[in-house]
């Protein structure tokens, strides 16, 4: 049957916390919550790139093409509220203001890195599904 497809990794995954009643797939879970904002495509910028060191706001901003100034507010705010992002001000005119990772932000760059990586290494295939997908779309039109 069409609607029941199955990966063979799904018959032989063992059950966790996260696939029974009040995990992840649970709006109300806290561990979703904090998916949500990792899950982020700035999110996942700005880790990898703070990975490398501290960086003013304006060099993160740089550093992160394409995101806006409102963008980055917004996700350094939830990411230092999460504990994975520090704020230092200096009291300083202009004020300086420095982000860096927390311990708990650095224990999460190995992941990042890997679906960084994950990505740039199959760019090709995705970006030629895509097309072949738009090809089909197009003709049941």
């Amino acid at each position: 049957m069409a609607g029941n497809v199955s990966s063979p990794k799904s018959t032989t995954r063992k059950q966790s916390g996260h696939d029974r009643p009040g995990g992840i797939y649970d709006r109300s879970c806290p561990a979703r919550l904090i998916i949500d904002h990792l899950a982020d495509k700035w999110a996942v910028l700005i880790v990898s790139r703070l990975a490398i060191g501290t960086l003013r706001f304006a060099e993160l901003r740089r550093a992160v093409d394409g995101i806006s100034q409102k963008m980055l507010t917004s996700t350094l705010r939830d990411l230092e509220r999460d504990g994975l992002v520090k704020r230092k001000l200096y009291a300083s005119v202009p004020p300086k203001v420095e982000y860096s990772l927390t311990p708990l932000g650095g224990s999460l760059v190995n992941k990042v890195e890997e679906l960084c990586g994950w990505a740039e290494a199959n760019v090709d295939q995705v970006l030629k599904a895509r097309e072949e997908f738009d090809q089909r779309n197009r003709q049941d039109r």
